[in-house]
């Protein structure tokens, strides 16, 4: 069974406005609820196959590693991501609709097969703290587009 959650909010502004903060990666540490870096390793920024480091807090770790591949990339209405550790690749994908005169977000996050006792874990943890910070997250997005940062 694969452990997955998403998060939608609604943001008072155009697809457009939007979009800059969902997929200009080195924007996300601005809306992140935990310490968090990523730069770009190589590729053309926003395009697919363009690589990117990141290094946040994950539980256990304040210094966690991956390795980012931007996988899809349609623009003003979806942008996806794999993010590659020793745990396999995790899923990340922001889903952006207007709805009136504002834009609903959709975050999702699907996990790999986790191993060992993380495996019984995550599905017990995640929809308490995975689900806090995704809500956090997307609160954050929220503010940052909401007030023209």
């Amino acid at each position: 069974m694969t452990t997955q959650g998403s998060e939608s909010i609604m943001i008072e502004a155009s697809p457009e406005a939007v979009w800059p903060w969902v997929a200009r990666l080195e924007k996300h540490p601005e809306w992140s609820p935990q310490p968090y870096r990523v730069e770009l390793v190589s590729g053309e920024p926003e395009t697919v196959g363009c690589t990117y480091r990141s290094v946040g807090v994950v539980p256990g770790d304040k210094n966690h590693a991956n390795e980012v591949e931007v996988s899809e990339v349609v623009p003003g209405r979806r942008f996806a991501l794999r993010a590659h550790d020793e745990n396999g690749y995790f899923e990340n994908s922001f889903d952006l609709q207007p709805s009136g005169t504002g834009t609903e977000v959709t975050f999702k996050l699907v996990f790999p097969q986790m191993k060992g006792v993380t495996k019984f874990l995550l599905p017990v943890l995640f929809p308490i703290v995975g689900k806090s910070d995704m809500r956090k997250r997307m609160a954050l997005l929220k503010a940052k587009v909401e007030s023209g940062a």
